[in-house]
């Protein structure tokens, strides 16, 4: 995955497999483990809730966080990366 600020590679620190979970749990599942990494820091956050795609972008502008790519995970899933703020 690339950043799209920097076009480097994001180094992913962590990863949440919330596949099969609605909303708003793949959101709280990132939360509890954003709050662990430290700020700079990338986690990748699986879901196939069809919310999340509004949810993950809406959470990560009020938090202070930065979404910095999403894309197709395969199976019906997306994968987002979040870098913590």
């Amino acid at each position: 995955m690339t950043d799209p600020v920097s076009a480097e590679p994001s180094p992913i620190t962590a990863e949440v497999d919330a596949t099969g979970l609605l909303c708003p749990l793949p959101v709280l599942r990132a939360r509890k483990r954003l709050i662990a990494m430290a700020p700079g820091q990338v986690l990748r956050l699986i879901a196939t809730d069809p919310a999340a795609i509004v949810d993950v972008p809406h959470f990560c502008a009020e938090a202070g966080h930065t979404l910095i790519a999403t894309e197709d995970a395969g199976g019906g899933a997306q994968a987002y990366l979040i870098r913590r703020g």
